[in-house]
């Protein structure tokens, strides 16, 4: 019984976590349905955090990714004008954060267009 209550738990925060973002990715301007495509939704969160397509292919590069990886909420957090608190929470506490950002009052600060070259 304890492994059905935890895969029901693992489940719901995923979906909490997955209607946040899609939230996030409304708010920035982008199909909020691209969090249902594995890559795709990965491309469009590293668009959304302002960086460019480069920051996405060295995400498919095996121990590069993580440290991309690492970066990424940082980058999401200065886009909605957050701060290094909130990126550790995008990155330690998603299924908590991510809500936040889609539901609550950040609103998102497109970047310069150099940078998304």
């Amino acid at each position: 019984m304890g492994g059905v209550l935890g895969i029901l738990i693992g489940l719901t925060l995923t979906l909490v976590m997955m209607i946040g973002l899609w939230k996030m990715f409304t708010k920035a301007g982008q199909p909020g349905w691209a969090i249902l495509i594995p890559f795709y939704s990965l491309f469009v969160m590293v668009k959304v955090a302002g960086k460019p397509v480069l920051w996405f292919v060295l995400c498919l590069v095996p121990f590069v990714n993580f440290v991309v990886l690492l970066m990424l909420p940082f980058a999401l957090a200065t886009r909605f004008g957050k701060g290094t608190g909130f990126a550790l929470g995008l990155l330690f506490l998603p299924f908590i954060f991510y809500p936040m950002l889609g539901f609550g009052d950040a609103t998102y600060i497109p970047a310069p267009e150099a940078a998304t070259a």
